[in-house]
C-alpha cells in the first residue's frame, strides 16, 4: 500500500491539486489534494485497495448538494463519470450507474413503463440519491430500491440490501470511504404516456415555486422531524423549514454574494461571487435566528466539507 496516490497505476484520470469549484452547483470551494476519476468499477477497486487506509477518501457526485469550503479538501476525491452512467430497464427493474442523472433515470424508466417519476425533479445523480435517501412529493429513493453496488474503502466490490444502509430521512449510514457504484430499483408499473405527463406537471410545479434556474444546491435545511405545523411534538415532518425561516424574517437575507432566495426561502443562492464562507455563514446566521424565534434548531441538508480558507 502507498500513501502517495501518484504511485498507483490507474486507467482513469488522477489529478493533483484539482480545483473543485467548477464541479459543484454552487461554484465554490478550494482544491482537493487529489481528484480520481476511475475508468470503471475495477479501476476504482484496484486504486482503493492500493491506497493506504490512512489517506482520507471522499466520494463526490455532481456536487448538487454540496458546499466545499474555500480551503479545499485534504483527501482523495472520487468522482464517477462515463464508466458509471449506464441505465438498463429490464424485467420490471431499473439498474443505473451511480453517475446517471436522476432525471435521466426517471425518463428512461417511464419509457419502459416503470414509475420512478419522483426522481425527475431531484437534482443530482443516483449515487447521491441513494446516499441521502433523496425524495420529493412523498416518495423516497428507498421506497423502490432493491439493491446497491458499492466498493469498500479497502477495494472490495459488495452488494448491499437497502436495509444494510439503515435509511432515514435524508440520510443513510454508508461506511466511511465506501463508494456507491450502481443501484437497482423495483418500481411500480405505469403507463408511459401518463408518467411523462406526471413528470411534466412536476417540472412545472417546481419551476413555479423554486429558483430552479439559479445557482443553488436545492433545499438548504431538512424539514424538522418531530414537530407539527403548530410546533408541537409530532411523529411527522409537517413543519417546513421554509416556514420557520420566513417567520424568522430571513427570506431574502444576504451575506456577500450569498442570498436566501426570495422565491423559496429554503434555497441558498450564489448570486455571483459568493465564497463558501459567505454561503455557510449565511446559513448559520439563519439557523441562529430561527432558533431564537421558534426554539427549533434547523439541520443542514446541504453537505459541507473541507477546510476554511487560511
Amino acid at each position: 500500500m502507498t500513501t502517495d496516490p501518484a504511485e498507483i497505476p490507474v486507467r482513469g484520470t488522477l489529478s493533483a491539486g484539482r480545483a473543485l469549484s467548477d464541479l459543484t452547483w454552487l461554484r465554490v470551494g478550494g482544491p482537493a489534494d487529489w481528484l480520481f476519476q476511475p475508468a470503471d468499477a475495477e479501476d476504482l477497486a484496484a486504486f482503493l485497495a492500493a491506497l493506504d487506509p490512512a489517506v482520507p477518501v471522499f466520494p463526490m457526485g455532481v456536487g448538487s448538494n454540496l458546499i466545499v469550503r474555500d480551503g479545499g479538501l485534504r483527501a482523495v476525491v472520487i468522482r464517477l463519470g462515463r464508466g458509471f452512467n449506464a441505465i438498463d430497464c429490464a424485467q420490471g427493474r431499473v439498474t443505473a450507474g451511480a453517475a446517471a442523472l436522476d432525471a435521466h433515470v426517471a425518463r428512461r424508466a417511464a419509457e419502459a413503463g416503470l414509475d420512478l417519476a419522483f426522481l425527475r425533479t431531484i437534482p443530482g445523480a443516483i449515487g447521491g440519491a441513494v446516499r441521502m435517501n433523496a425524495g420529493c412529493y412523498g416518495s423516497y429513493t428507498f421506497d423502490a430500491l432493491a439493491e446497491v453496488q458499492a466498493v469498500t474503502r479497502d477495494g472490495r466490490a459488495v452488494t448491499l440490501a437497502p436495509a444494510e444502509l439503515k435509511p432515514g430521512y435524508r440520510q443513510t449510514e454508508l461506511p466511511e470511504g465506501w463508494v456507491i457504484t450502481a443501484a437497482t430499483f423495483a418500481p411500480p408499473a405505469g403507463d408511459p404516456a401518463a408518467l411523462a405527463a406526471k413528470m411534466e406537471a412536476q417540472i412545472a410545479k417546481r419551476d413555479a415555486s423554486q429558483p430552479s434556474k439559479a445557482r443553488t444546491a436545492g433545499s438548504t435545511f431538512r424539514n424538522p422531524a418531530g414537530y407539527s405545523s403548530t410546533g408541537e411534538a409530532s411523529d411527522t415532518h409537517e413543519l417546513k423549514a421554509w416556514k420557520l425561516i420566513d417567520e424568522a424574517g430571513m427570506r431574502g437575507a444576504r451575506r456577500g454574494g450569498a442570498e436566501m432566495s426570495e422565491m423559496h426561502c429554503n434555497f441558498l443562492l450564489n448570486t455571483g461571487g459568493a465564497s463558501a464562507a459567505d454561503l455557510e455563514g449565511l446559513g448559520e446566521e439563519i439557523r441562529k435566528k430561527v432558533l431564537q424565534v421558534s426554539g427549533i434548531s434547523l439541520e443542514w441538508e446541504i453537505m459541507r466539507v473541507g477546510q476554511p480558507a487560511a
